[in-house]
């Protein structure tokens, strides 16, 4: 029981970070029905800048942490300015076809830049491993679940109550009618592209933390697993994108810990395999009737 409840803490470590990555996906194809592939890199970019700022500035982790969310919300807009937006009207392919040829971009920018070999992360968070009834808890875990919870919360409330946010709402909902109401749908987009791009470098912060190294191939199998993680949910759907992060990390965890590490990513990808047999939707996705 012990050991479950340990892996039940570590997969919502793990999950967490999966449904921050997994937001990034979700906000971008709600508002421009885009799966943005360069979002693990985006991801790996945060983790960089934050390395650079921890060895250049030496500044404590949460200057660190706001500081490579900012950079990477820049450059999600630049990604959007330059790459997506003269394809807002072409063939949905194309745009897909652009995505994943800026990941590859960004992975051997990443590698030119700052070379192949893997950089070792500092410690900005102690790791002093706390027990509680015989189960340790570091305090990596304890930080990553906390701020993972906080920003969704946060993500959430702006969503909710927030003129911009209410703005991103009316667009994934029609983006013609959000026009004629007079909401400007090019900042719109920019801002969604911001948020799901700082989450991203926090999710990539989180990791390399975690895992205590950053190299330019880092993003793709969380990425990847993201992006599985969205689509259980429900693509689209903000709560659906927490939930699906959250359980991808628990079915890593539980089948690296009792059934072989080995087989843990191909579980992972069988299940997206039959969520889009049984359930293309996800899990909080409804089937819409669309009208001819």
């Amino acid at each position: 029981m012990t050991l479950l409840i340990q892996q039940f803490i570590n997969g919502l470590s793990v999950g967490s970070i999966y449904a921050l990555i997994a937001l990034g996906y979700t906000l971008v194809y709600g508002i421009i029905k885009l799966i943005n592939f360069a979002h693990g890199e985006i991801m790996m970019m945060g983790a960089y800048f934050a390395f650079i700022t921890v060895i250049t500035m030496g500044l404590p982790f949460l200057a660190t942490l706001i500081f490579s969310m900012v950079l990477a919300a820049l450059l999600g807009i630049t990604i959007e300015t330059v790459a997506y937006k003269p394809l807002r009207k072409a063939p949905r392919i194309s745009a897909l076809i652009t995505a994943i040829g800026m990941s590859l971009f960004l992975q051997n920018l990443a590698q030119v830049i700052f070379g192949a070999d893997p950089k070792v992360m500092p410690d900005l968070i102690p790791k002093r491993p706390i027990n509680i009834a015989g189960i340790q808890i570091g305090t990596v875990t304890i930080v990553t679940i906390i701020l993972s919870v906080f920003f969704m919360i946060v993500l959430d409330l702006f969503i909710k109550n927030t003129k911009p946010g209410k703005a991103m709402r009316a667009v994934s909902e029609d983006k013609e009618a959000s026009v004629i109401m007079g909401i400007n749908v090019n900042r719109t987009i920019s801002i969604t592209f911001a948020i799901g791009s700082a989450l991203g470098a926090l999710g990539g912060v989180l990791y390399s933390i975690a895992y205590t190294q950053v190299y330019p191939t880092m993003g793709i199998m969380p990425g990847l697993k993201a992006f599985v993680a969205a689509v259980l949910g429900g693509i689209g759907l903000i709560p659906g994108a927490m939930l699906g992060g959250f359980i991808i990390g628990m079915v890593e965890t539980v089948s690296k810990a009792y059934l072989s590490s080995q087989w843990s990513d191909a579980i992972v990808f069988g299940i997206l395999i039959l969520v889009l047999i049984v359930k293309p939707t996800g899990i909080l996705g409804k089937n819409e009737r669309e009208k001819v």
